[in-house]
């Protein structure tokens, strides 16, 4: 190689070692800004509830018309990704997203003028389901381009994180919001987070330089949803999706109608579930890049899912009807445990799915993913008031650990 072409291909890489960062930054960003509205939204269940006059059961299907939404297009959207390219397709599902949500400011809200009904409410959040699917296929193809292998774990790791962290901001931000404001603040403040998105998206995203783009993977023709491991790593995703979805989005109602706990200790301990997850999914995508155990540990995250939820399911059984502090504390310490273990494994799991599928179809292959975990926030949402209604708190806990048990045995096991 002579000397230009040396000093040219010396720029790029650097270029690219640079830049990434950036790129990684902007898929925090993006899915931050739809994660506190997914994960922030049922957060506030409690003024929900009340603003829209709604009882367990409608608030479980509005809640779960979110994900519904986010599973019905995340797979169109991850498709779209591949032949369309991240850029316009994270471009088009944050502005539609913001917008959606500025609409619901405007026309969805309790006022003077009377309340939505739940119909109406439904529609609006399945809608910004709809367009927000398009954040997790785009975002994680823009950074699965731009890092290498042995990094990607932390990459997508730490992309993830974005996750827990933006519904932690939701946690501490909403209900306040929501008790103090009302719900137009809180679909308000959510478009401007998208908006805020986009505009990053718009300065800095683009594809990897052309001599450094090859993911170490050769292009397929045969499509990743034909690929049985594909889809058993997507379908555990989901499952083990169950419990995390029962915590949060029914342990504040959970911790107020049962325990009796204030605002500020729900929004605490809903905040250091985020929190805690966000923390362990970088760890976990830091290990797991350096020990080459994917697999394994996502095996392991499902076996002390399984252990956790049935504790809580059985300390929710024995505790008495009006619950001392010590059991109370007891309680929230539990939860905190069992929706960390349930959350800290998402960035290992997406990029394991990824690589499966290959450099040429990883937005296929994270749409397939999302799809079932949100085709599993929206059933769960609807299971738990039949469970509560059944045998009350107890059921839900231990279905969760159910779900982290079926999920075990789905996913691969490590390679000899």
């Amino acid at each position: 190689m002579n000397t230009a072409a040396q000093a040219t291909t010396e720029g790029l890489a650097g270029r690219r070692d640079s830049h990434r960062w950036k790129i990684l930054g902007i898929g925090v960003l993006a899915n931050a800004s739809f994660s506190a509205a997914f994960a922030g939204i049922p957060v506030t269940a409690i003024f929900m509830r009340a603003d829209y006059r709604l009882d367990n059961t409608q608030l479980g299907l509005v809640l779960g018309s979110l994900g519904l939404g986010v599973a019905v297009s995340e797979l169109p959207w991850g498709v779209l990704t591949d032949r369309w390219g991240d850029r316009n397709v994270l471009l088009c599902g944050l502005i539609t997203t913001a917008l959606a949500l500025a609409a619901m400011a405007l026309f969805v809200v309790p006022g003077i003028d009377g309340i939505p009904t739940m119909w109406q409410l439904a529609l609006g959040l399945l809608t910004v389901g709809l367009l927000g699917g398009s954040v997790n296929g785009s975002s994680g193809r823009a950074v699965m381009g731009w890092f290498r292998e042995g990094e990607r774990g932390l990459a997508m790791s730490i992309r993830q994180t974005a996750v827990p962290v933006g519904g932690g901001v939701g946690a501490v931000v909403l209900p306040a919001l929501a008790s103090a404001h009302g719900f137009a603040a809180v679909y308000g403040l959510l478009a401007l987070f998208c908006l805020l998105s986009a505009a990053m998206a718009w300065l800095w995203l683009h594809e990897p330089p052309a001599v450094a783009a090859d993911m170490n993977a050769p292009a397929q023709t045969r499509s990743a949803l034909r690929d049985i491991k594909v889809w058993r790593v997507a379908m555990a995703i989901g499952i083990l999706c169950f419990p995390q979805v029962s915590v949060l989005t029914f342990a504040t109602i959970f911790l107020h109608d049962v325990g009796h706990a204030g605002l500020t200790l729900i929004s605490a301990t809903m905040a250091a579930i985020q929190i805690g997850a966000a923390v362990m999914r970088v760890w976990s995508g830091r290990w797991t890049d350096r020990h080459g155990n994917r697999r394994s540990y996502l095996r392991t995250c499902s076996a002390l899912s399984v252990v956790l939820f049935v504790g809580l399911g059985v300390l929710a059984a024995l505790a008495p009807a009006s619950w001392p502090q010590w059991v109370l504390g007891l309680i929230v310490l539990m939860l905190i445990a069992g929706g960390i273990c349930a959350s800290a494994w998402h960035g290992v799991a997406y990029t394991e799915l990824a690589t499966l599928a290959g450099a040429h179809q990883v937005g296929t292959a994270l749409g397939l993913g999302n799809t079932c975990v949100f085709l599993v926030f929206f059933l769960a949402a609807q299971a738990v008031p039949l469970l509560l209604a059944w045998q009350s708190w107890p059921a839900v806990w231990l279905a969760g650990a159910v779900g982290a048990l079926i999920a075990w045995p789905i996913f691969l096991r490590q390679a000899r």
